[in-house]
Order: structure tokens, then sequence, then C-alpha cells
């Protein structure tokens, strides 16, 4: 079966792969002239998502990699963009992906159509002005969330008669320029604490608006680790699930505020820990007791050169950086095989349209965890790939399908406020996977499962060094990605090494001296 795959970023590229490891054709369109996507830094402005020029990662490598492909040793835990490309173009490498890619080919639609017996998909590309049309048997649509910004002019009264500049974070790239200015930040995600804490140190003054507030983590940990190492557990998952959300709660915040007071401050927000994306920087604390980032309140309405916010306050500002996030669209689609609406759309599991004859579409990448992407989309798409396969037939009917949509949406919308940016969240990374390699593979979702597989056939010959050193790490330490090719489907013959490796590998680029 020939299977379309949209997009060669970090979900596109383990689509391609999947598709390889179950005896699938994948044809990738990729619009621009590279791989990497978002993660793939230009200079000047680019169709679609980039990063700003000093973009480093919120999660560390361990925790980022694709389940058989470690990042290198000698790599940075958390890794600047330029490193994230060196490891994409290792991936490609690895599994010779760059065949099966056609670069500056854009699509423009993706129909589904009956022929003969079954369904196939009409898709329908550009490439240098110049259009053809292809037939799938399924597609993967792997392009992301983060390409549209959404830019709500409308809610700020004044902003047509500002005169100083204004623009989105979307379009910021580098710090220079903005020596001796007074710049405003509307936004406090990660993009918003990223550009505060960068422009603080070149700008005469930087000012940080939020309308809500928020919770700040950490990259750095107990002990110098990164902060998934230990708390992405599958017993902290464990004690999730058991515990009230209100003690969870008390306990991860009287955390943070042991670090900094965030009503000291001015960060904490209206909402529990809970209850929103955190931000995750390390530098905003410093840089707001040392005064290089003021927080303010909310934007009322802006002037000609002066912002005034909610509580009354005015201030003179020459830029503004609106990190107010992004809104994701699927313009090769039609509505009537996914509709977004206020950036919400209807997915079986955050992948499957429930409209889709045959279940042969799939989007990738389209969730918004508390953790890393690449090992969700690798895990996606080993799922979407065996049903295409027919390998795997137990996707619910539509109505079936509808009534677990309606659930999802239903217990989101308890958990997060509302929001455009928590259309797609979800809880924490582990859950995730946990409900993807549960449709994958029967029983291999439970973490006892997990326990008894992780005590054979380890490197340790004595069974006594299997049962307290594997299940150990397994249970009690990081959930790194090889753990999903322990057993089953894609079994991977290192995935026990790499697991019990992993420590040496997070100090393997400390030990400089």
């Amino acid at each position: 079966k020939r299977v379309c795959v949209i997009g060669a970023g970090a979900s596109g590229l383990t689509a391609i792969k999947c598709c390889i490891d179950e005896g699938l054709e994948p044809v990738c369109f990729e619009k621009s002239h590279d791989i990497g996507g978002l993660w793939r830094y230009e200079e000047k402005e680019k169709e679609g998502a980039c990063v700003y020029n000093s973009t480093i990662i919120n999660t560390s490598k361990e925790m980022m990699c694709y389940s058989d492909c470690p990042i290198p040793d000698e790599f940075p835990n958390y890794m600047h963009n330029t490193k994230i490309m060196e490891y994409f173009g290792i991936y490609a490498k690895k599994f010779n992906l760059m065949k099966h890619i056609n670069f500056n080919t854009s699509v423009l639609s993706c129909e589904q159509e009956e022929k003969g017996s079954g369904e196939v998909w009409l898709i329908r590309n550009e490439k240098t002005k110049e259009t053809s049309d292809f037939e799938f048997d399924a597609v993967l649509v792997c392009v992301g969330h983060h390409a549209d910004p959404y830019y709500p002019l409308d809610a700020f009264p004044g902003i047509e008669k500002f005169k100083g500049e204004y623009f989105h974070s979307h379009e910021y790239r580098k710090p220079q320029g903005y020596e001796g200015k007074r710049v405003l930040i509307v936004g406090v995600g990660n993009s918003g604490g990223d550009i505060a804490v960068e422009l603080s140190r070149q700008a005469k003054q930087l000012y940080w608006s939020t309308r809500r507030g928020c919770w700040v983590m950490n990259r750095v940990s107990d002990q110098g680790l990164p902060v998934d190492i230990i708390n992405t557990t599958r017993i902290t998952t464990l004690a999730l699930k058991l515990l009230p959300i209100s003690w969870i709660n008390n306990i991860v915040e009287k955390q943070l505020n042991a670090r900094f007071d965030h009503q000291m401050y001015g960060l904490k927000p209206k909402h529990r820990f809970t209850g929103q994306h955190p931000t995750i920087n390390d530098d905003v604390p410093n840089q707001i007791l040392s005064g290089r980032i003021i927080m303010v309140e909310n934007v009322a309405k802006f002037t000609e050169h002066e912002v005034e916010f909610k509580d009354g306050r005015r201030e003179e500002i020459d830029v503004v950086v609106f990190a107010t996030g992004y809104r994701f669209r699927f313009p090769f689609l039609s509505d009537s095989i996914l509709e977004v609406n206020d950036n919400k759309c209807r997915l079986y599991k955050h992948m499957w349209p429930s409209s889709v004859k045959n279940n042969s579409l799939a989007i990738i990448g389209g969730i918004q965890p508390l953790g890393a992407i690449n090992p969700i989309s690798e895990m996606q798409c080993r799922w979407a790939c065996r049903v295409f396969k027919g390998r795997l037939n137990d996707l619910p009917r539509p109505e079936v399908m509808d009534q677990s949509i309606d659930e999802q949406t239903s217990n989101m919308a308890a958990l997060f406020y509302k929001s455009p940016r928590h259309t797609i969240q979800k809880t924490h990374n582990i859950l995730v996977l946990y409900s993807f390699l549960g449709d994958l593979k029967k029983k291999t979702s439970n973490m006892w499962y997990f326990y008894i597989l992780s005590c054979n056939n380890c490197i340790f010959p004595h069974p006594r060094l299997n049962m307290t050193i594997c299940s150990a790490q397994v249970l009690f330490g990081p959930c790194t990605p090889y753990q999903y090719r322990l057993h089953g489907v894609g079994k991977w013959g290192e995935a026990r090494r790499m697991i019990l490796t992993q420590d040496e590998r997070i100090r393997h680029p400390l030990r400089t001296r």
C-alpha cells in the first residue's frame, strides 16, 4: 500500500520510518527545501513555524529521542535547535528516509474517493507552480500545530493608533536591534518567557504582561538532573491516577513556591497547577529579581506611544511582541473530512477523524503534551501503520468514536481553563503513550507487564541482578521511549541496554574536566 506523508518535520520523519517498518510505501511531500519543520531556523521569515535563533528545547534528550535511535552521548541534555536538526539528520540517514521525501512540494488538496471495491486518496500537490495528482491508499498528516500565529489584535483597543513597532513572536529571530528600547511582551507561555528573558538583557526595560499568570518550572531539577528525568516515571503516573487532583496541585505548587514565591513575583495564576501547561524557564525569577523584567497586568488599551494596563498603570512602549500562541488548521482537508472551529477538531485518540471511511487517514502530532512530541508521534505512527496494513482492526465504529471524543472533550474542559491553547492539551506524556500503546499491543500498557518483561533476557546474566536493576529502571526510573521497544511489535534488541545505560548518557556531556 502507498501512504502519503504530509510534512517532513519531527512527526513526518518517524511516519516515513514506521511505514517502511510495516512494509508500506511512503511518499512524503514537504513544502520547504529541507527536513526539520519548526526546528529548522531561518534568518528570514518563512512560511510555517520557525524557532528563534537561541531556542533550546524544553525536554531532555533521553525523553525526546525516537525509541530506536538514541541521541549521541556527547550531545547536551537540553539541545539547541542546531543540535536537534543534527539529530534529525542522524535519524534520517540511519533509516535512509531522505529518498522518500519530495521537497518544495505543497499539498493543495486531499480527497477520498471510491474506486472499485474500496476507497483511495487523491492528492493534488504543487511544485514550482505545476500541479500533479497522485493516488494513495492512506494518508498521515504531519504538519504540526505551530504554523499559524494566533494574533487577536481586535482584543487590544487602540492598537491601530499605536506608533511603535508590534509583531507576533512567530516573526522574532534575534535580540539585536532592541538596545535602549522599552519592550512589552504579551503572553506568558514558553515563547513569551524565552523572549522576555532574552530581550531583558538588551532592552532599556522589559515589561511582561499576563492576563492570568502562570506556574514556572525549572529545566534543572534535583542534583542538577533534567526535570523530566526526575518527574516522568511510571510510579509518578500511578500516583497521579490515585491521588486526588487537589493533593497533586498542593504538592507541586508548594515545591514551585519553595523556589520562588509566585505571588511575590507577580506570577501567581488564577488557576491551579494542573489547569494549564506550565512555563519552563530557569531565568525568569532572576530577571524579575534584578528588575530587568517588570510584571504587569493585562493590556487595557493602546495610545500612540503608551500602553494602559487593567490596573490603570501607563507605560511608554517602543516595541510590543505578541506571544499569543498559534492556531492549527489543515487547509488541504475539506470540512467533510475534518472541520476545525475555534482551534477545536474532533479526533478519536487525538488521531482519527470519525468521518473517514476505513480509517485510512490519521493526524500525527496534533497534541500538546507536558513533554516531548517525538516519541508520541512515533507511537501514533506505529499504531496507524498497523491499521493501514490490516494487522490491527480494533478501531471502534464511528458512533463509538464520537462518544469517546465527547468524553475526551468533557474531561479536558474539566481539567483546563477554557483557552484555544488547551483544546489539544494532555496532562502527561506517559498517560498519552499508555493510551496509544494499549491500542497498539494488548497488555503492554500495563506497568506490571513491563516489570516482568524488563527482568527477562537482560544484559546482566544473574537473575537477581535482572530483577533488581532492570525492574527498578523501568518502574522508578524515567519513562524513556526505549521502554516501548522492549517487547512485542517493533521489539528492538538494544532497548534494554539503552535503558540501563541512560544515566551514563545523561552525565556524559557534563564530564568536560
